[in-house]
Order: C-alpha cells, then structure tokens, then sequence
C-alpha cells in the first residue's frame, strides 16, 4: 500500500499546480482546516470532497470484549466526515445502474 502524503509533499503539488510558493500553499491549507475547526459546529464543506459535521450520540449499552461483561456508554458529541458522492465516485468509480 502505498504511504499517505506529508504536509509538505501536499503543499508542494498546491504550489506547483495553482503557481504559488510553498509556503504560501501552507497558509491557505492551515486557514482552510482553522476554518474547519471554527465552524464545524454548525456543519462544514469542502465542496467536491465532503462535510464536517456534528453528530449526537445516545447513550447505549456495550461489552466489554476481554470479560463480556455488559457496560453502559454515555451518550456524546462526535465529529463525522461525509464524503461527497463526487468523491466517492471519482475515488471508487461510479456505480454502473
């Protein structure tokens, strides 16, 4: 499998691809992702690729592998990733009907 790109390696593309300097390429993608941060309560997209949204768990019961003894899980906030059908068509292909 084939390893995942760096920060830097991403930075040079965007760089190499919009015709801008690396380090220029590296504060867009950190104001996008601050952006991400500051507004993914209320849901975020990144058209194209997917959306960054906040999901309210219930409370549930689980089991504890190791003893198999039943524990309660409180409910909680999580973050989800979307994906976009764009981009799952694009990545997996699209689905022949």
């Amino acid at each position: 499998m084939a390893k995942p790109l760096t920060k830097s390696q991403i930075a040079a593309s965007i760089a190499d691809t919009v015709g801008i300097t690396k380090k220029q390429a590296v504060e867009a993608m950190e104001t996008l992702v601050a952006l991400a941060y500051k507004h993914a309560k209320s849901s975020f997209t990144v058209p194209g690729l997917g959306k960054l949204v906040l999901v309210n768990r219930k409370a549930r019961m689980g089991r504890n592998p190791a003893t198999g003894q039943e524990i309660k899980i409180p409910a909680k906030r999580v973050v989800k990733f979307r994906v976009a059908k764009a981009a799952k068509d694009a990545i997996l292909g699209a689905k022949a009907k």
